[in-house]
Order: structure tokens, then C-alpha cells, then sequence
């Protein structure tokens, strides 16, 4: 018999201890924000006098290093395993804002087996992970969110569907990265959605055309302090890994902004968040909607940091142990435009060209598997700066090929324009150039596959497109959509999948034309700001 089965490593201490449990494996690409925060937490309590206990059993990660914490667990994140490691080390307490959904879901147990959680309580996760539960408190509150109901078959869907009106989405709960989610215009595809998914589903009104919004925030249970409001590039509908996204927004209001700003203090407070608040919102037709509220880090959290220059983490491991935000000495909102001096922007790193014949559209599942952040002084230089540094440096000359869904024709001349007037040659199919030639620019015309070569696909793998502008027009391995991603994707050229991506492509070409930006550390770009903050006018804000 072995002597060290059944036999224990740690070697307990009589210090204050807290708990932090990670997020164990994740997907190539996810779960960077919570190794990100972990490893913050561990720093920040252990400079707080407490041991750092991490629970992760990812070897890829940062908190898994053997000086991160004062002791890790490398051990499954169950229910059996948490709780025979609490009962060993006795903590203060345990965090579980830091580890995505796994945590999350043990947290009932150990809140059961009589420990504590720090900060948010595990009914305050439930009641935002709860769909029914929140959107009886967002009807309370006043605050739209887009009609919506729980389906637990492919026929209820169908049946939901047809009350909500379509297009709707579907996804299962308590998934990470998006997974199984589907945008669906048809019964059939409610349906197929179905296919393979156990327990209850959450059928919501898709809007289509929206603005999507994150809105990362800070509450101790009284104060809410908002850390920033991000645009994202993309429309609602792609998934918020996957889509590039601008801090400070670009196109909203401040009427817009302050809206968020109400909402997301009204709904931490109700919900009763201490630590870390993420706020999904969509904008359609002048309207706020909220989409999902997530007590927890969100993955933009490191982003923001850089971006704004304060270490949300560390502030919301503070929070957690009763510091008031009153009390932490904290800028005004720096995600106003009156106290932001540059622009950021996240984009996605995404691994099409690794995998042969594989699609570059951006849908509802996330995909991406890494992101980079572009600075600078506006935004689309900042979104140029973000395309380089993602592999998919945007031409400064060449051909552009452009073929868009019919709801995007109108908005593809306005590109189509812009490019034109910056010397770019603009090829597209027969539809969308003949809404293009109606602008007086001049296009020419390819054929699609079924018209015959020489066709779209034959000059992009000759290398004659130097950029694709493709909006889905439809699905499958056969359509004419697939066929023109996979061949840019194989030949290394940036392919562009949203009508408003093609927007900021267009604006960051034309920026680029203007010369090198200068290029400034992070350090000093927030110096600049403080320096500003501290005028008068930014105090008086």
C-alpha cells in the first residue's frame, strides 16, 4: 500500500487566511480576466496582512505559479474539494468573484457548510444569474430589457419565439464564452438550437442593428462607482470576447451615458453587489435595454485597468473586506468623456488562419483567443493601432471587395464612398454595386460562385483583394459567404464581418493616411490625465 495515499501536504498556520478559487480549465483563449484578477487578489490581500490560499488546477495560468499565493491547491474545483480545503484552512473568508461560473456554482455549498463568502452574497448571484428572478427586479426597477422567456424544449422555444417576435437568440444558462448560443430567424432553427441542450434556456428578443454597451463597476452595498462605459464596435449579436470595443464610447450621448449610469447604480444596489458589477446594455432606436447583469469579474476588467489607470481588482478585493468607496480616495468617473484624454480600444485576437477552410464570421459563440488593446489620441487611429497589433494590419491602398446582406446595402455606399475618395479600387457583387454606383462611385462588378468564374474567390486567391467587407447573407459550408471568408482568411486578408466594423476600418484608413501617430507609455498618458483631472473644471464635474 502506498504510505502518502490518503495523506495531506499543507501545513495549516494560525495567520488570518482567505480563500481565492479560480477558475480551473478553460478554452484556449478564456478565462485570461479571471488569472488576471486571481493573481490580484492574492497580491492585494497578502499586502493586507492575510495568507493568499488559491484553489486553481490550471498549470497555463499566473495564479498557479508557486509564489503567486502563500499556498495553492492544485485541485478540482467540486464541491468536495473546495469544501474539505475551507475546513483544513479555516478562512476569513472566500472569494468567488474571480473564477467565472465555476465558483459561482459552489457557492451555495459553501455558504451551506457554514463558510463565508466575501463580498457579494451568493443570493445576490443567484438573483442576477436568475433570469426570472432579475427580470421581475428590472420590472420593479423601471428599466427595459428585451421581451424574453424560458424555454425547456425545442417546441416551448418555438412557442416562445412566435410571442417574442423574430429574430430571437438562444442560450442555455450558466455558459462561459457564449457557447450554444445562436441567433435564430426561423422555427426550424429554434428548433435545431435545441439540439443536444439539457435544462432550461433563455429565449430573448434579438435586436437587431443595436449598440451594445459594457459598463464595469464598483459597489460596497451603498456606493456604486462606475469604472467605465465601453462601445463596442461591433453590433449586438457578436459575441462581447470576440467583438472590438472603445473606451470612452464614440457615438452616444451624455443623456445616453448618464442612463447607464442610473441604471447600473440602481441595479447593483437592488441586487446587493459588494466587489465587482459588469452591465451588458443595447441601444436600439433611442432606447436603452439592459441584456445581463454578471456580479462578478467581467473579461474587460484588465482592459479597463490599463485603460483608466486604476486597478479595479485590487479595489474590489478592498471592498470585500468593508472598506467603503468613500473612503478609497478614487477619481471622478473616469469613463467621462470631460476627464479622458485618449481613446482605447480592445480588439480580438481570432484564429481563423490557423485552421484551414474555417469561417471568419462573428456570431453569439465566442471564439477569439487572445486580445490586444490600441492608444492614442483618437479613435480611429487607436482602432488602426488595435487592427495591426490582432494580425490584421488594414491596406493603405489596393482593391476592396464588398458584398453585404440586403439590410446593409445602404450602409455599404457610405463606405464604399469613403474608400473610393481615399484611392481605393472598390469591386463588388452585382446587388450591392448597383446600390453603390447609385452614389455616383465607381464600382466594378464580379460574379458570385454560381455566375461563373472569373468569380469572387478566384480573385482573392490570386491576390487581387486587398479587403473583404462581407456581412452574412447566409449560413452553411455551401453559401457564397463562407466560400469568400475562408478564401481571404487563407490568403492572410483582413476580412471584415459587420457592417460597423467596416465603419471604423474605412475611418482608420483615412486616419492612418495622416501620418505615424506618437506613440506614448500608459504611464504617461494617465499622468496627462491626472494632470487634467486636477484642473478645475474637472473637479467641478
Amino acid at each position: 500500500m502506498n504510505p502518502t495515499l490518503n495523506s495531506n501536504e499543507s501545513v495549516r498556520s494560525e495567520k488570518k487566511k482567505i480563500i481565492v478559487l479560480g477558475s480551473g480549465p478553460n478554452r484556449i483563449g478564456q478565462g485570461i480576466e479571471f488569472d488576471y484578477c486571481c493573481v490580484h487578489a492574492a497580491t492585494t490581500y497578502r499586502e493586507l496582512g492575510y495568507e493568499a490560499v488559491m484553489v486553481n488546477c490550471n498549470p497555463e495560468t499566473v495564479s498557479t505559479d508557486y509564489d503567486t499565493s502563500n499556498r495553492l491547491y492544485f485541485e478540482p474545483l467540486d464541491t468536495e474539494s473546495v469544501l474539505a480545503i475551507c475546513e483544513r484552512e479555516q478562512p476569513e473568508g472566500v472569494v468567488i468573484q474571480f473564477g467565472g461560473q465555476t465558483p459561482l456554482k459552489l457557492a451555495r455549498a459553501i455558504e451551506a457548510a457554514g463558510f463565508a463568502i466575501l463580498g457579494t452574497p451568493f443570493d445576490a448571484v443567484d438573483l442576477a444569474e436568475d433570469r426570472e428572478r432579475f427580470g421581475t427586479l428590472l420590472a420593479d426597477l423601471g428599466i427595459r430589457c428585451p421581451d424574453w422567456g424560458i424555454a425547456r424544449s425545442g417546441l416551448e422555444a418555438a412557442e416562445t419565439a412566435r410571442r417574442i417576435g423574430y429574430p430571437v437568440l438562444v442560450r442555455p444558462s450558466y455558459v462561459l464564452g457564449g457557447r450554444a448560443m445562436r441567433v435564430c430567424h426561423s422555427e426550424d432553427q429554434v428548433v435545431e438550437a435545441f439540439h443536444g441542450v439539457h435544462g432550461p434556456t433563455l429565449v430573448d428578443r434579438f435586436l437587431e442593428y443595436a449598440i451594445e454597451i459594457d459598463v464595469d463597476a464598483l459597489c460596497d452595498g451603498e456606493t456604486t462607482y462606475v469604472g467605465a462605459i465601453m462601445q463596442h464596435v461591433e453590433e449586438a449579436g457578436v459575441h462581447s470576447g470576440d467583438s472590438a470595443c472603445v473606451l470612452p464610447p464614440h457615438s452616444l450621448g451624455e443623456e445616453m451615458l448618464e442612463q447607464m449610469r442610473a441604471a447600473t447604480r440602481e441595479i447593483s444596489l437592488a441586487i446587493g453587489v459588494v466587489g465587482l458589477i459588469n452591465v451588458q446594455y443595447a441601444v436600439h432606436a433611442g432606447e436603452l435595454y439592459v441584456i445581463e447583469a454578471n456580479p462578478r469579474a467581467s473579461r474587460t476588467v484588465p482592459f479597463v485597468s490599463k485603460a483608466v489607470g486604476l486597478p479595479l481588482a485590487k479595489l474590489a478585493c478592498r471592498i470585500m473586506l468593508g472598506e467603503r468607496i468613500a473612503h478609497l480616495g478614487l477619481p471622478a468617473d473616469p469613463s467621462a468623456e470631460t476627464s479622458h484624454q485618449h481613446v482605447a480600444v480592445k480588439e480580438a485576437v481570432l484564429p481563423f488562419d490557423r485552421f484551414h477552410g474555417s469561417d471568419a464570421l462573428l456570431a453569439p459563440e465566442m471564439r477569439s483567443t487572445g486580445e490586444v488593446m490600441g492608444v492614442a489620441r483618437d479613435f480611429p487611429t487607436a482602432f488602426a493601432k488595435a487592427q495591426a497589433a490582432a494580425g490584421a494590419r488594414l491596406p493603405q491602398e489596393g482593391t476592396v471587395f464588398i458584398t453585404v446582406a440586403d439590410g446593409d446595402k445602404a450602409g455599404a455606399q457610405g463606405i464604399a464612398a469613403q474608400l473610393h475618395d481615399l484611392g481605393f479600387r472598390i469591386v463588388a457583387t452585382r446587388g450591392t454595386a448597383q446600390r453603390i454606383s447609385r452614389m455616383g462611385v465607381p464600382v466594378e462588378t464580379l460574379n458570385k460562385l454560381g455566375e461563373g468564374s472569373p468569380h469572387v474567390v478566384d480573385w482573392i486567391e490570386r491576390g487581387d483583394v486587398d479587403l473583404v467587407i462581407n456581412t452574412p447573407a447566409g449560413t452553411g459550408a455551401r453559401s457564397d459567404g463562407y466560400e469568400i471568408r475562408a478564401a481571404a482568411v487563407a490568403r492572410g486578408i483582413p476580412c471584415i464581418t459587420t457592417l460597423s466594423g467596416g465603419i471604423a476600418a474605412a475611418r482608420a484608413i483615412a486616419a492612418a493616411r495622416q501620418g505615424e501617430a506618437p506613440v506614448l507609455s500608459l504611464q504617461e498618458l494617465h499622468l496627462a490625465n491626472g494632470a487634467a483631472a486636477a484642473s478645475p473644471r474637472a473637479a467641478e464635474a
